[in-house]
C-alpha cells in the first residue's frame, strides 16, 4: 500500500570549491514513508546557528587530509566546504598517479561513480518543472521496448521509481554483467526476464542498469542526446567547466587522477575501466573538486537560475524507507536515526539533524557529499583509490558543524588524535561506501 510522506525541503548546504590563493587560507510520485525529519530553511536561521564551521574546523580537516595522504595511505584526495552559498575550503591533497605523481589541485578531475545520480534526478527534476516529464508518467509511454516480466509490472514503472530505486527488481539488477562487458542494450533487454522482487513502487532495491533508462527518457521527450542535456541544462550554467561524461572526457581532461588499487602492499595505478561509463546517468560523471563546490552550491539552493526551489523540495523529498542504511558500519549506525531515498538522494537523520547524502564507488575511486540543511553547509570529498579511510572525513565535519562529542571516524594512529575510536580502527580498502556492490 502507497502511503504519502512528510515532504522534506532542502535548503542549501553544499559544498564550495576555492580559488588556488584562497586554499592557503582554508579560507511526490507513489510514496513509501520513511521516516525522516524536515530540514529548515537556511534563510530561517540566525547568523549564529548557521555560521556553524570555524576556522579552527577547517584547519583540522586540513590536518587530518595531510595525514591521510602522508606515506601513501591512500594516494590522493580532494575536500570541499561550502557554506551559507559561500567556498569556505577547497583543495586537493597527495598525487594524481603514484608511478608518475602530479599534485591533486581543485580542478583535478576525478570519477564520480554514483555521485552522478544526482545530475540525473535534477535533469530530469528540471524537465517535469518544464512539463516535458512527468514523474507519474509510466517510462514504457517513452520507452516503447523496456519490458519487465509481466505486463502489470511494465506498464506499472514510472519515472519517479527510476529515480527512487523502485522498479521491483532485486538489488544491483544485472550489474555483474556490466562488469563482464555486457552492453547496456543487452543489460536492459535481460530486464524481460529478471527476478522481481515486488511490484514497482512498492519496495526499494537500489539499481545502476534500470536507473539509467532515464537517459533514453530523456532523450524521448527532448529529442536530445542524455549527456548533452546535462551539459547545457545544468555543467555550462554552473560554470562547470573541468566537467564531463565518459572515459574519452576524463581521459581528455588537462589533469586527472588515476584510479588505484592495492596490490603487493601498495597502490597500483590503473587505467578506469570503461563498463559502467555506459551507464551515464548512474555513473557516468567526471568534475573536479572546483565543479563539485558549484553543485553544492546549487544544490543548496543559492542557484535557483538554474535549479529553483520547487524542482529541490521534489528532489530532497523521501520517497521509500531504506532502513538498512540504518545497519551500516560506521557513522550510518552511530549517528543514522532514519534513512530513505529521494529522487537521487538520500535523505536521513543525522543524530536528529536532516542530512541529504550520496556516495559513489567504481573500480579505484570512492566519492561521498552530504548536505546539512539546517546548517546551510554541504561538503564533498573525492579520492582516487579503493580505500574507505576518506570517508571518515565526512562524519569528521558533520560532528564538528553540530557540536557533537567528538569521535574518531578516522583512527587515532593516522591522524594522531586522542578521540575515542568507536569507528572500529581502520576499514578495509575494499569496503564500499554506499551500497557494498562495489559498483555504486
Amino acid at each position: 500500500m502507497r502511503q504519502s510522506m512528510l515532504s522534506i525541503l532542502i535548503p542549501g548546504l553544499l559544498l564550495v570549491t576555492t580559488s588556488a590563493s584562497a586554499q592557503t587560507a582554508l579560507s511526490p510520485a507513489r510514496p513509501d514513508p520513511a521516516q525522516v525529519a524536515p530540514s529548515a530553511n537556511p534563510a530561517s536561521l540566525s547568523p549564529a546557528t548557521a555560521a556553524s564551521v570555524s576556522q579552527a574546523d577547517l584547519r583540522e580537516v586540513d590536518r587530518i587530509a595531510r595525514a591521510l595522504v602522508a606515506g601513501e595511505r591512500v594516494p590522493g584526495l580532494a575536500v570541499a566546504i561550502v557554506q551559507n552559498g559561500q567556498v569556505l575550503m577547497e583543495r586537493g591533497y597527495g598525487v594524481t598517479d603514484v608511478s608518475h605523481p602530479q599534485p591533486i589541485d581543485a580542478h583535478t578531475t576525478f570519477r564520480l561513480a554514483s555521485l552522478s545520480k544526482s545530475f540525473a534526478s535534477a535533469l530530469t527534476g528540471l524537465l517535469v518543472n518544464d512539463g516535458r516529464l512527468a514523474w507519474n508518467n509510466a517510462v514504457v509511454r517513452y520507452v516503447p521496448s523496456f519490458r519487465l516480466p509481466s505486463e502489470a509490472a511494465t506498464q506499472s514503472v514510472t519515472v519517479a521509481d527510476l529515480m527512487s530505486h523502485r522498479v521491483g527488481l532485486t538489488h544491483n539488477a544485472y550489474d555483474r554483467d556490466i562488469e563482464g562487458n555486457t552492453d547496456y542494450p543487452s543489460a536492459v533487454q535481460k530486464l524481460a526476464s529478471a527476478p522481481m522482487k515486488c511490484m514497482p513502487g512498492e519496495c526499494y532495491a537500489y539499481q545502476n542498469v534500470a536507473f539509467s533508462l532515464i537517459g533514453d527518457v530523456v532523450f524521448a521527450a527532448t529529442g536530445n542526446f542524455y549527456s548533452d542535456a546535462v551539459q547545457k541544462r545544468l555543467f555550462k550554467p554552473l560554470g562547470m567547466n573541468d566537467a564531463s561524461y565518459g572515459l574519452k572526457g576524463i581521459e581528455s581532461s588537462p589533469r586527472w587522477a588515476k584510479p588505484h588499487v592495492r596490490g603487493g602492499g601498495r597502490w597500483r595505478a590503473l587505467m578506469p575501466k570503461p563498463n559502467f561509463y555506459q551507464l551515464a546517468p548512474a555513473a557516468g560523471v567526471n568534475a573536479s573538486i572546483s565543479d563539485m563546490a558549484q553543485w553544492m552550491i546549487a544544490q543548496s539552493g543559492h542557484r535557483p537560475d538554474v535549479l529553483p526551489a520547487n524542482v529541490l523540495t521534489q528532489l530532497h523529498t523521501a520517497q521509500v524507507s531504506t532502513p538498512t542504511e540504518l545497519r551500516g558500519s560506521g557513522w550510518r549506525h552511530e549517528r543514522l536515526e532514519s534513512a530513505g531515498y529521494g529522487y537521487g538522494w538520500r535523505v536521513m537523520s543525522y543524530a536528529g539533524h536532516p542530512l541529504y547524502f550520496h556516495g559513489g564507488a567504481v573500480q579505484g575511486y570512492r566519492g561521498a557529499m552530504a548536505v546539512l540543511p539546517d546548517r546551510d553547509l554541504g561538503l564533498v570529498i573525492l579520492w582516487n583509490s579503493e580505500s574507505s579511510l576518506p570517508s571518515g572525513l565526512m562524519p569528521t565535519i558533520l560532528d564538528r558543524a553540530l557540536k557533537l562529542p567528538a569521535v574518531a571516524w578516522i583512527p587515532n594512529s593516522i591522524t594522531g588524535g586522542t578521540m575515542p575510536d568507536i569507528a572500529g580502527g581502520s576499514a578495509p580498502a575494499s569496503d564500499n561506501d554506499d551500497n557494498g556492490s562495489g559498483k555504486d
